[in-house]
């Protein structure tokens, strides 16, 4: 391996020069043209746009004002070609100086030229299917990441934030699950850097992802992003691709223009939408009250005999606990930037800083980030350059979820009449649960991160079409997590204080070669060849030490160092990969295009008989719209239609050594040390494998304002990599190998529009929607899992990933007030064979329809996303609509809407504790208790809705004013986020997955920090 990386870097610095001599041909001056190329959505000027004469190879580019001028040998009228990577090619006749082109914008183009994968291409000439987003779709929003921000955006991708909290954990989709035990995330690539996708914060936080840590890339850095979606697209990528590829590229300054330098900020506040609501404590008293004479009823007691805990429930006073948990949260981003270039030499210099708080105390997040792109040609043919972004983060974290001490839980679960304050003026604390107040004041758990990101690279130019890329890449984080529970706090008190230190190191090294040929040749360059060959050297380092410490002399000694007991332990873990690819791609005519791929990759995770791993794939394309019969129709701009087959793989989620045989210390007999083997050694362990069928059509029409891109899909992922259990007289409980299978298949389509055109009024709109099939293939038995051992998660063969399985209720009997729950086996009881599954947290489709609307300076933009068909198990009601049978919780309101006399319709059962006879089905001790223990279908909801997330209005000023002030550009605008929610959810919020720790156990509400509302106002300059 070192080796290798030896002659990587030798290669790199053996390169040859030449001189290229350049005639300059003064023509006859015919007429003069001075012109603009703006942004139709915004009215912005474009610099580097193309502007050529049609007919003629005349050329030059729009300098940072989006201006061009023309000194031409041709005659006025003629027709200019405008072009620009991220808008559509536009051709505009001129009869004269001055003249306004004004180019629109797309997140799907048709005429783009994308990138593919270690290549470029045109779009309509790509057999693969792959979505294109401008970088302005993700800049200027209150979201630290940009991959939280591509929800609904573009086709075949659901993204879902898991929690309102700043810079939290989301779950990114592409095309649906295709694993189990193996990550399900999708490869990101940053201007060629491999970045690792793994949270590495470990503080405690129930069972949800802690972090984004995609968030460490500033939005308003970037130009544009690919994804990659289908197997002819990912396959060149191999064990990395089979859960779809994200390719971003940052701003790069553009050769032959000036300097610019643009200031950005806005400022936000945020809001809950809605926040949590419990029973008074007159309810509470009421509903307490009612559970013990009802519970008495069905012991077969007097009622009249029954002491109840509250004679006068309305006496009770009511403490609020929820008021103290919200703020208005407040968001500000500040960012300056330039770029520029000179005959040789481009630049992009970034700076930026984001602040977030929480709408819930007391977390907040950070990031300070500064970004260097730089490319420079050494000789006619040398270019070399760098990539390279330092990232600063901080959060102040809260365990919030799925934890009795956590900040939430500890103001929501307390009975309301409950004083917060003891008599002394000390903080109250009422069961498991700690007190809100002394968590939000006391907490102290920061995570601190560093981050570089970057690359460099060499390309040398051999022959017109013939280059050779060498470069190298990093991103190496560190995370650093430094709690301390005082002993002002639940966490705290018992062991007089106590402290832990965390650092997680990850390092990604990437080192690649591509060698690369574009020829078009013959007869009116009717060929079109595109080929290339490389490998990848690729080595992946976790490193982590940790200490802890309990006892302390004072609240404000807070090292473990200075802890009365301490411990520690530290692990590190390396793996390599080696890949070699090729990938050509041919088009005659204009016409037909074919295409293949493949790549072998070997992999030190697994096993030694299995280590390599081959990924080929195949497309074709067929552009019907150039055929003469389709011209005649005179109706389509573009038609193609496409297909696509191949195969991809997956290495991600499992162990470094995940193949190999394990022993542990830690087996001492008679104070002697021992070892034990912890792991069963699997020499066969091999790749997981996706292969994927893709069919799809794009169409133009209306002089390609009107364009159309359908794709149908059909994933089957097998030899999954999967924990099958062993008999228990080997010693183990599992044994890693390759067993199961996944399936993901569906449709999805996209359609952008210019509605209208002016050069005073435009209006275009976007709507893309994503229907996705998902289903468990192969499994050699049932998986339960989530909700602390409830076990309410279910992975079985024939239904999806992310079931739940629970007692299905069919109603409550109007005349007893019982819960009546399915007999799945018809034996007149209800036990534990009764459960079954009753939905799942995966959506049928999701999607988003943005409208974008200019008046001369004037944009405005709203943007509605939607989801529908997925359940949310929403396990405050769990808790707290629970009968009686809590002692220390209070209830919520729902509770209220209880059965109570003959004759009640409700889904809420008769409060009892009653707890004799519990296989008896439609008696009163499966209402909360029994065999159903409360895990019923009545807490499972619908979690569909649509939302209003954006609503957006600017205006840019006049260049005529602007002008005489010096400044380029200068736009102000306000916007609102999450503005309207419509779904049928009881909870906050549906937008929420508190389990999201583990990939199989998504789609919870437990105690969530819920999305906020957010106003902000914002103004960029450009000078």
């Amino acid at each position: 391996m070192k080796n290798l990386y030896r002659k990587g870097f030798y290669l790199f610095f053996c390169v040859f020069w030449s001189a290229l001599a350049n005639a300059q041909v003064t023509p006859t001056i015919q007429s003069r043209l001075n012109g603009t190329v703006l942004d139709a959505a915004n009215s912005q000027p474009i610099p580097g746009a193309v502007v050529k004469i049609k007919g003629t190879t005349h050329s030059v580019s729009t300098d940072t004002d989006g201006r061009f001028s023309f000194i031409t040998g041709q005659k006025f009228p003629y027709t200019l070609i405008v072009s620009f990577i991220g808008f559509e090619q536009k051709e505009q006749r001129v009869d004269g100086s001055p003249v306004t082109v004004r180019l629109q914008e797309s997140q799907n183009q048709l005429n783009d030229v994308v990138v593919t994968g270690y290549s470029t291409q045109e779009r309509k000439y790509i057999a693969g299917s792959i979505s294109s987003v401008s970088g302005s779709v993700v800049q200027n929003q209150p979201s630290g990441g940009f991959n939280q921000l591509l929800q609904g955006k573009t086709t075949g991708v659901q993204v879902t934030s898991n929690s309102g909290v700043p810079g939290g954990g989301i779950t990114f989709r592409v095309r649906g699950n295709n694993s189990i035990n193996a990550s399900v995330d999708p490869l990101y690539i940053i201007d060629g850097v491999f970045v690792s996708n793994a949270d590495p914060i470990s503080a405690g936080l129930g069972n949800q992802q802690a972090s984004n840590p995609i968030a460490d890339l500033n939005p308003s850095d970037i130009e544009d992003i690919q994804i990659l979606k289908d197997a002819n697209a990912t396959a060149i990528y191999g064990s990395l691709g089979a859960n779809g590829v994200i390719i971003v590229t940052t701003k790069r300054g553009k050769r032959n223009t000036k300097a610019n330098i643009n200031l950005n900020t806005f400022q936000g506040w945020s809001t809950a939408i809605n926040k949590f609501e419990v029973a008074s404590g007159p309810e509470v008293a009421l509903l307490t009250n009612e559970s013990r004479i009802n519970t008495a009823i069905d012991n077969g007691l007097n009622p009249t005999t029954v002491v109840l805990p509250f004679p006068n429930p309305a006496s009770q006073p009511t403490y609020d606990r929820i008021d103290g948990l919200f703020r208005t949260a407040r968001t500000s981003s500040y960012e300056v930037s330039t770029q520029g270039g000179t005959d040789r030499s481009t630049y992009y210099i970034g700076l930026g800083y984001l602040g977030q708080e929480s709408i819930v105390k007391p977390s907040d997040y950070k990031r300070y980030s500064a970004r260097l792109n730089y490319d420079t040609y050494l000789t006619d043919k040398l270019k070399v350059g760098t990539t390279i972004n330092f990232t600063r983060s901080q959060r102040n974290l809260s365990g919030s979820d799925n934890n009795p001490t956590g900040v939430i839980n500890s103001a929501l679960f307390p009975r309301s009449y409950l004083p917060i304050y003891n008599a002394d003026g000390t903080y109250a604390r009422y069961g498991s649960f700690d007190n809100h107040l002394a968590l939000i004041e006391n907490l102290d758990s920061k995570a601190v991160g560093w981050r570089t990101i970057g690359n460099i690279f060499g390309e040398y130019t051999f022959l017109p079409g013939l280059k050779l890329r060498s470069s190298w890449s990093i991103d190496n984080s560190s995370e650093y997590d430094n709690s301390y529970s005082n002993t002002l706090i639940s966490a705290g008190i018992a062991s007089n204080g106590s402290a832990s230190s965390i650092e997680n190191k990850n390092l990604v090294l990437t080192n690649e070669q591509v060698l690369s040929f574009v020829k078009s040749f013959g007869a009116n360059k009717k060929h079109n060849l595109n080929a290339l060959i490389g490998n990848t050297l690729n080595t992946v380092l976790n490193e982590s030490t940790s200490a802890s410490g309990t006892g302390f002399a004072a609240n404000s000694l807070r090292s473990v160092s200075v802890a009365a007991t301490r411990s520690g332990s530290a692990s590190r873990a390396e793996s390599k990969l080696v890949s070699f690819f090729s990938k050509v791609s041919y088009t005659f005519d204009g016409k037909y295009t074919i295409d293949g791929s493949i790549r072998a990759d070997a992999s030190s995770k697994f096993g030694t008989n299995n280590r390599w791993g081959y990924f080929p794939s195949g497309g074709v394309a067929w552009r019907l719209s150039q055929e003469e019969f389709i011209k005649k129709l005179n109706f389509f701009d573009e038609l193609k239609i496409r297909a696509s087959l191949g195969l991809s793989g997956n290495q991600n989620g499992i162990g470094a050594y995940a193949a190999q045989g394990l022993w542990s210390s830690g087996a001492n007999y008679l104070e002697q040390p021992g070892i034990a083997p912890t792991q069963l050694a699997n020499p066969d362990l091999t790749w997981e494998t996706t292969r994927q069928f893709n069919i799809g059509a794009e169409i133009g029409i209306f002089k390609n304002r009107l364009s159309i891109i359908a794709d149908y899909y059909n994933k089957y992922t097998y030899d999954l990599l999967l924990n099958v259990p062993v008999p228990y007289r080997s010693g183990f409980a599992s044994y890693l190998q390759n067993f199961g299978a996944v399936r993901n298949k569906g449709f999805e389509l996209g359609i952008n529009s210019t509605n209208i055109e002016t050069d005073a009024f435009q209006w275009t709109t976007n709507f893309n929607i994503s229907f996705n099939n998902n289903k468990i293939e192969k499994l050699a038995s049932d998986i339960s899992l989530g909700a602390s051992g409830r076990n309410i998660s279910i992975l079985r063969q024939g239904y999806s990933t992310n079931s739940f399985q629970l007692y299905k209720q069919l109603k409550v009997d109007e005349q007893t007030g019982n819960a009546v729950y399915e007999d799945v086996n018809g034996d007149g009881l209800i036990t534990s064979a009764d459960r079954q599954i009753v939905g799942n947290a995966l959506p049928n489709y999701t999607g988003g329809l943005t409208n974008n609307f200019t008046f001369k300076g004037f944009d405005l933009s709203f943007f509605f996303y939607f989801q529908q068909g997925n359940k949310i198990m929403n396990m405050n009601d769990f808790f707290m609509v629970h009968g009686g049978t809590q002692a220390n919780i209070g209830f919520l309101p729902r509770q209220l809407e209880r059965w109570q006399k003959p004759g009640d319709v409700t889904d809420i059962p008769r409060l009892t504790t009653y707890s004799a006879n519990p296989t008896q089905n439609g008696g009163a001790a499966n209402n909360y208790g029994g065999n159903v223990a409360s895990l019923s279908s009545r807490y499972l909801e619908d979690g569909s809705f649509i939302r209003l997330k954006t609503l957006t209005l600017g205006y840019t000023l006049p260049k005529d004013v602007l002008s005489k002030i010096g400044v380029s550009k200068f736009r102000i605008y306000a916007q609102g986020t999450n503005l309207l929610t419509f779904t049928n959810y009881g909870g906050l919020d549906p937008e929420v997955s508190s389990q999201s720790n583990n990939q199989n156990t998504v789609g919870y509400d437990w105690a969530t920090v819920p999305q906020p509302r957010t106003f902000q106002i914002g103004a960029s300059v450009t000078f």
